[in-house]
């Protein structure tokens, strides 16, 4: 398959990316903005059409691992890479995975009934609306505060960790608003879709992604990040090399079947990729995945993109009417502008270079 790990010398010409319904200067023009500096810190593009890779782009630059400074790497298509926040979207996978096999409630279950260890919180009439659902949806109406820095030990993500109990800290926050009624970005309500996971499937979240996801796509190599309590970050640590997560998008692409093999229902992907609610900044969100819109020089209207978002600008984006799905690594951790690299990748060099449907 044309998405396999490539040597670095094996790369698309202009003539398959024309073949694909690009220009087949799209390479050449990733290059230019690249040097211009109009784009920033990128390490890996990636991106494929019908299963196809027409633009490959693998950079050198300082990354880290999960907060970790690990120096300057040379990136290529054998190098892991921090997905950050796009571990939340691969979550959302697994949740369906896990509930086409019968191994966890429904989204409208109960939440807190899942952690019946915590009779006090469990108990509360209030708490007891909010549903997996919600979770999924990052509708909780708890309080959630990821807005400061994540050097700062006051940012929720980060007091998760650094707790004695991450599942009472998360379960415990203070009520703000009325279950799925608003949006609020939190690593903590994905924390316990991951521990509702593992709970249903008795492995660790990585244990039961290796054998109901990545091994059936034939990823073999992954690393996930864990806290100082053992348990595997469901909210940002896995890293992937950028060939494998394309295959996670293509496998959404085809709707959850791969090479003849169902993984995932294409139930769970059509409701994934439905909105449930809106963020601030006006996108919709579905079950831990991004929804928008974006032109295109083939159509004449706007159509749908689907994205995992990752802190430091890491994007798998997805435009199934195109068939095309994108991978992007970059290096911009915590930054204010992060979210402008890979946007202007996705618009302004994959899709306005889209010609032929």
């Amino acid at each position: 398959m044309a998405i396999a790990q490539e040597p670095l010398s094996s790369f698309p010409t202009g003539d398959k990316a024309e073949a694909l319904g690009f220009d087949p200067a799209i390479h050449r023009k990733l290059v230019a903005g690249i040097e211009s500096g109009l784009l920033r810190d990128l390490h890996v593009v990636l991106s494929a059409r019908s299963e196809e890779v027409f633009l490959q782009h693998y950079a050198e630059g300082n990354d880290e691992e999960w907060g970790r400074q690990i120096g300057r790497v040379a990136f290529d298509a054998g190098t892991l890479h921090d997905l950050r926040s796009v571990t939340k979207s691969i979550v959302g996978l697994l949740y369906g995975i896990a509930l086409d096999k019968g191994l966890v409630p429904p989204p409208e279950a109960p939440l807190f009934a899942q952690f019946p260890e915590y009779p006090d919180l469990t108990s509360d009439a209030a708490r007891s609306k909010i549903t997996i659902g919600n979770a999924l949806t990052m509708t909780l109406g708890m309080e959630w505060d990821e807005n400061r820095p994540y050097s700062d030990p006051e940012n929720s993500e980060i007091a998760m960790e650094n707790a004695p109990d991450r599942y009472r800290f998360i379960l415990e926050r203070p009520i703000v608003a009325e279950p799925g009624t608003g949006w609020m970005y939190s690593g903590g309500s994905v924390a316990l879709v991951g521990a509702v996971i593992e709970r249903g499937c008795g492995k660790s979240l990585p244990d039961f992604a290796r054998d109901a996801l990545f091994a059936p796509l034939g990823i073999d190599r992954f690393h996930w990040s864990a806290g100082r309590d053992g348990v595997a970050s469901a909210a940002s640590g896995l890293r992937l090399t950028a060939p494998d997560l394309l295959k996670i998008g293509m496998l959404l692409l085809r709707r959850g079947s791969w090479k003849g093999r169902r993984i995932v229902s294409e139930g769970w992907i059509e409701d994934s990729f439905t909105a449930a609610t809106s963020t601030p900044d006006g996108l919709g969100y579905g079950r831990l995945w991004f929804i928008g819109d974006a032109p295109a020089p083939a159509f004449a209207t706007l159509k749908p993109w689907h994205a995992g978002f990752g802190n430091g600008g890491q994007r798998l984006w997805l435009m199934p009417d195109a068939d095309i799905a994108a991978v992007i690594y970059a290096g911009k951790y915590n930054a204010w502008d992060a979210w402008a690299t890979p946007t202007r990748v996705w618009r302004e060099i994959i899709l306005a270079n889209f010609r032929d449907t």
